[in-house]
Order: C-alpha cells, then sequence, then structure tokens
C-alpha cells in the first residue's frame, strides 16, 4: 500500500472510531422519562392460534347456541354524523327469545311500569311488529330493506338474529389469516370470502376477530354484494351458559340503516326448546295494519 493511500485509510478509521463513540455518547444521554408499573391484575398476555385452531374454536360457537332465552337491557342511538343528527334513546328492559334457524321475538318494556314500548317477531322469512303508542301492526319480508327518514324505524328482529346466531365458516370457503396490533389492541382476524377455493373472483363475506388476551370472538363484520359493510357487531364478557360460552354485551351497528343497539344480557338460558306459538304475534284488534313494502311493490310495472 502506497504512503498516500495507507493515510487515507488511518483516516477512514480514525474517523469511523470517532463517529461510533459519538454515537454511543449520544445513547447512554438517552434517560427513561417515565416508568409505570403495570398492576399483575391488570397484566394481559398475548395469546397464540392458528388460523386452522381459530376456525374450529368459532365453528364450535357457532354449533353451540341452538336457542336462547334472555333477560336484557336495550339501548338504541339513531343517526350518526354522515346524517348530522343523533338521537340516544333511553335504556329499556327487554325479553329475547331466539331458535335456530332464524326464528325470534324481541319485547322491550319501559322500566318500573314494565309496558311493553314495542314486540317483534320474525320466521326468517316474514316480520311482525307491534307499537302499542302508535297503535300500529308493522309486517313485512324479513329482508325488506328501505331505509327509513327515522333510522330508529330500521331496526328490524332479523338483524338480531344475524348477530346472535352465526353461520359457520364452510370447509372449502377461502380465508384470510392474519394478525393485527391497532394502538396496542392486539388481534387474530380471519377474513372469510364469498365462493370456494376453486374460484377466481372473490368477494368478502365477513371479517372475524378473536381478542389475543382470551381468543375469544371480539367482532363480526358482515358484508353484503359489492363490498356493503351491512354490520359491525361487538361482543364482550363472555360467559359460561350452560355447557357453552355467550357474550353479555353485544353491540349491533347497522351503517346504512343508520343506528346502533347496545344489548345486555342479565340473564339467560340456552338450549331449551321453546314453544312454537311463543313466536307467534298476532295483529291485536283495532290496530293499524301497515305492510311495509306494499306500496313499493303495488308502482311496479
Amino acid at each position: 500500500m502506497a504512503r498516500g493511500e495507507s493515510l487515507k485509510f488511518r483516516a477512514f478509521v480514525w474517523l469511523v472510531l470517532v463517529s461510533a463513540a459519538a454515537a454511543g455518547a449520544a445513547g447512554c444521554a438517552v434517560r427513561v422519562s417515565k416508568k409505570t408499573t403495570v398492576p399483575p391484575a391488570q397484566t394481559r398476555q398475548a395469546l397464540d392460534a392458528t388460523q386452522a385452531e381459530l376456525i374450529a374454536k368459532y365453528n364450535q360457537q357457532a354449533k353451540a347456541i341452538r336457542s336462547l332465552n334472555a333477560t336484557v337491557k336495550l339501548k338504541a342511538t339513531a343517526g350518526s354524523q354522515y346524517s348530522g343528527v343523533v338521537e340516544q334513546y333511553h335504556e329499556v328492559n327487554g325479553f329475547i327469545l331466539a331458535q335456530r334457524p332464524a326464528s325470534i321475538r324481541v319485547i322491550g318494556q319501559a322500566p318500573v311500569v314494565n309496558k311493553n314500548i314495542f314486540d317483534m317477531v320474525s320466521d326468517g322469512e316474514t316480520f311482525r311488529i307491534f307499537i302499542p303508542s302508535k297503535n300500529q301492526f308493522i309486517t313485512g319480508p324479513a329482508k325488506f330493506e328501505k331505509p327509513s327518514k327515522k333510522p330508529i324505524e330500521n331496526l328490524r328482529p332479523q338483524h338480531l338474529v344475524d348477530a346472535l346466531f352465526w353461520n359457520e365458516i364452510r370447509e372449502d370457503a377461502p380465508v384470510i389469516f392474519e394478525e393485527t396490533d391497532d394502538n396496542g389492541k392486539r388481534e387474530y382476524v380471519l377474513t372469510v370470502l364469498h365462493g370456494s377455493r376453486r374460484d377466481t373472483n372473490f368477494e368478502i363475506e365477513r371479517k372475524i376477530r378473536f381478542g389475543r388476551t382470551d381468543l375469544n370472538v371480539a367482532e363480526i363484520d358482515n358484508f353484503g354484494a359489492e363490498g356493503k359493510l351491512e354490520s359491525v357487531v361487538h361482543y364482550g364478557d363472555w360467559q359460561p351458559a350452560g355447557e357453552a360460552q355467550f357474550a353479555r354485551d353485544i353491540r349491533v351497528e347497522r351503517p346504512h340503516d343508520d343506528y346502533e343497539l347496545d344489548i345486555q344480557v342479565t340473564k339467560i338460558a340456552v338450549n331449551e326448546t321453546i314453544a312454537p306459538e311463543r313466536f307467534h304475534l298476532a295483529q291485536p284488534p283495532g290496530a293499524q295494519l301497515v305492510e311495509a313494502g306494499k306500496d313499493q311493490e303495488e308502482s311496479k310495472p
């Protein structure tokens, strides 16, 4: 090595050493500004699971609940920042009877006086709702969707069926598995697609989120055609219910119907036989009959 090149090499080595020393000194200058010790009771461990394990857990829960008889508290919120008006309704006491595949009855009562505010049923084909204060008996197709100017009127018993009874993930369904960490909230997510693995054109069917602290379902996002977000259902406070598990806190969000419904389960019995007549709701004498969608159907050519 020539003398000039040797001097350049030594200068380079010296520069590297000085830079390393400076970086080390700067690192030593960094100090912890605040240290917080989380109490052991509040410490959470992120549990691990595979895609297959989560699918099996979800399907097991889906099969476990065949019927339910629950005492609940219901609280509705109608409107949003998009509609410009948000209306929060008073919490009411209620009862929910539900049985697979699609039978449900929901009764809401005013606190203290226990007077019915509404009574609604659905068999998966037709819904019926009686509102005593208006003396109206409303009926129509269970899947009828025509957003009302008053969002609270968009509430349908079938929306609750979809939240309470899950469809199993088909064995041949395409499923995407991912891990997320949103602001320290760690979750696993299963994205279930319509069709089978042999298809080439996919549409999203639902997203299922599992909390990493207990691997219970924390949220299910349900989608319709062309990726339309039909509902977001949150689940919390999972507790034993007979031989199964059931969430005691459920929130149903219907973005296009512009309402939310909070359901707090205070008492529940699952998988008991429910007599068919308990799902029967007849039009009371003198009540005004309102047939949802009839005007729309009659206007068709």
